[in-house]
Formats: C-alpha cells, structure tokens, sequence
C-alpha cells in the first residue's frame, strides 16, 4: 500500500491508496455537503441533487451515464447523509481513464429544467415510500428529536412541502456553492496509475471554480425526552434510543466503536443476550453514530407490541448493568476482534477500503493504513471504554417509538 496525494491550483484534493497487488480500482468523489447544510426552503436540496448528478451533463445523456457505467462492467452508485454526498464506482483497472472521466463529467451535471421536473416526482415518491419503512421513520424522527433545532436534525430526503417548492435556481445556487473544488476530495484506491490518475482528474476539473463552502459547526444541545408516535396501522413497535457519544474527530471514537460492539452488535451482545435470544425482540442493536463535531450511540428495537415496554426495560436495566459494572475482559477482546475481522474483510477489495479512505481525509485531513487503525483499536484499554461509558452517561437517552401502541 503506498499513500498518494497532491491538491490541484484550484484547491480539488486528490488522494488515493494504490495497491498494486490488487485486481480492481475504485473511485469516488467526497463531496462534503448534505441535509445539515441546508436551511428549511431548500430542505432536501443534497439528496435531490445527487440524483440529478446521474440525469445527465453537457457532453452525455442520462441514457449515455448508465449506458457507459455498464459497458465498463462498473459497480457503481451514490449516497447522500446528514454530512456528505459520496459518488463511487468500481471496475477493472483497464479503464480507470474512462471511468474518471465519467465520474469528473457527472460531478458537473446539466441540472435541465425538464430532467429536474421529472426528478422532482420521484424524489416525492421516494419520500412518501420512507413513510411506509417504520425504522426508516424511527431513526429520522428520533435525529429530528434528540438535534432539534441543530443542523444534524434536518431531514435527508426533505418533506413533500419543501421539494414541492424547490426550484431549479435553488438547486443551481446551492450546487455552485457547495460543489466548490475546495470543497470535495477524489479518492482512488487499489491498482490505479497515480499519475494518469492526477492528469485526468486535472485536465477534467481544472476549470471547476472555487468558492468558500463554509460548514456550520455549533455546539448540540440534545433533548433527553420520550415520544411515543401511535400508528395503528403498525403490526410491531420499533423503538430508538439515542445518546451523546465521542465525535469523528475525537480520538475516543476508537473506545466508542468498542462500548457499541459489547453493548450492541448484532450477534453475541448484551442485548442479543438479553432481548434477540430469548425472543422477546426481532431487533436490538446500538450503533456509534460518529459526525463533525457531534457523535451518537443509536439503539433500535424491534417487537411484538405487547412486548415492547418489557424490551425497553430490559435495555435500560442493560445499559444501567453495563455502567455500574463494566465488562469483562472476553468481551472486550471479542469486540476487538469482530471490529478488526469486519474491517480486513472489508479492505480486501478496494471498493471496501474507499470510504475509510475517503472519511479519513474528509473529516481528519489524515491517511491511515488499516494495519494502523487495527492497532490503535487493540491497545485501547477496558477503563478507556469505561471514561467514555460514564462521559455520555448511556442511561439518560432520548426514546422515540412508532406503532400501535400510545403508551409502553
């Protein structure tokens, strides 16, 4: 592995992780920008311009996108959060030329008045179907309630009102500030050529005009309350709980990763233990949720309505346990080694190493080798998991449950 990086005279980063032992390439560009960026008129913006990225630019059609995504071979997508807009592809290394080009061409997409009309009717869609996924609906709900009015609050997709509203010059205002060249990473990783890699990327986006696309950063002030969202038309309850947790710049995100694994994986946990085995949940799980500036330990829950109140009890009384009484030394270093299998799995392909990769220079300006992060996950300590326990204090979360029931 052999780290790669220059920046362009128009401030483009372009960095990459080359791998000459590998079999494929993978590419994307890190544009850093999502929900939290936006004010409540063009609620939904990000997202929706993602997709018109793939509508096509000056020089293809969207049937020329797909068309030449395909006849690469490419795997190939996009993804849109509360802080980023990611578009990647992966293929074989033969056309790397080919598939930047691609990519550096729908980074400056034609945003026509009639492909955005048509977008506009599905992104509606696609909102109205998030309203049929109950733990899609939870974990919004619930970001909505524990940020309030913080930036991380706001909505991914938007609301039915505010896309309704959206024009087309207020998506091209947004996408000329927040699609700066200072604003966005290229990021190549495995068997590529670094320096055709540079040249294209440079005779492509050279002329991208740089403008400041300033992030703002204040500080959370999270709610701690319960809301309880009856729906009758809901067979089982999800449940979300969330708490304050370290940030992407924190270097305790290393411990947080460990505390959520003990606490919450999805096999061999505490709460599998205590909830999925014994059948009294479908789901119980916690995630770390780290962002910029901000982080959250998110658990989701799962039941049968008329068991819903008994499974968070149990996870309070879990999370209760877990503070006052630590863990043992087998599953601290059962976490470490599900986190460190699940990341070298994930590495063995390029396509698997890009967000690393990405989000490592995103959020920390830094490059670090997988081999390093395993380490550094290794020689945390029990009490380091313990001071990071006790500093977001894990049993005072917000709770937000959706389904039949109006009380649990």
């Amino acid at each position: 592995m052999e780290f790669k990086h220059t920046q362009l005279s128009n401030g483009l980063t372009v960095i990459a992780e080359a791998n000459p032992a590998a079999a494929t390439i993978a590419a994307g560009f890190f544009v850093r920008t999502g929900s939290r960026d936006e004010t409540g008129d063009i609620s939904g913006v990000t997202h929706f311009l993602e997709h018109m990225a793939f509508k096509g630019t000056d020089r293809r059609s969207v049937f020329d996108v797909n068309r030449e995504f395909d006849e690469m071979g490419a795997h190939y997508n996009a993804s849109t959060s509360e802080e980023n807009t990611i578009f990647y592809a992966s293929t074989l290394p033969e056309f790397q030329t080919r598939l930047l080009d691609l990519l550096c061409d729908i980074l400056r997409p034609a945003l026509r008045q009639e492909d955005f009309d048509v977008e506009k009717n599905i992104i509606l869609d696609e909102i109205a179907m998030s309203e049929d996924q109950p733990k899609f609906q939870v974990y919004h709900k619930l970001m909505s309630a524990y940020f309030g009015a913080h930036p991380l609050g706001n909505p991914i997709l938007g609301t039915q009102e505010s896309i309704r509203a959206l024009r087309r010059e207020q998506m091209q205002e947004y996408f000329e500030r927040r699609y700066s060249p200072l604003n966005v990473t290229v990021v190549g990783v495995g068997k590529l050529d670094w320096n055709a890699f540079v040249d294209k990327v440079e005779r492509m986006c050279s002329h991208w005009r740089p403008s400041p696309a300033v992030r703002q950063t204040p500080r959370a002030d999270p709610s701690r309350g319960e809301k309880i969202i009856a729906d009758p038309k809901l067979a089982r309850q999800q449940i979300g709980l969330m708490s304050p947790a370290p940030s992407c710049q924190d270097p305790r995100r290393y411990a947080a990763q460990l505390l959520a694994t003990i606490v919450g994986d999805s096999t061999g946990s505490r709460l599998f233990y205590a909830l999925v085995d014994p059948a009294i949940a479908d789901e119980a799980d916690m995630a770390y949720f780290p962002m910029d500036g901000e982080g959250a330990f998110v658990t989701f829950l799962s039941a049968d309505a008329d068991r819903a109140g008994e499974a968070l009890r149990i996870t309070r009384a879990e999370l209760r346990k877990f503070l006052d009484g630590g863990f043992r030394d087998a599953e601290l270093l059962a976490a470490k080694n599900k986190i460190a299998s699940g990341a070298t799995v994930k590495g063995e392909l390029p396509m698997g190493r890009l967000a690393a990769v990405g989000f490592d220079w995103v959020y920390r300006h830094e490059y670090v080798p997988l081999a390093e992060q395993i380490d550094t996950l290794f020689a945390v300590t029990g009490d380091q998991v313990m001071d990071v326990a006790r500093a977001c204090d894990l049993t005072a979360p917000a709770v937000l449950a959706l389904g039949p029931r109006e009380t649990l």
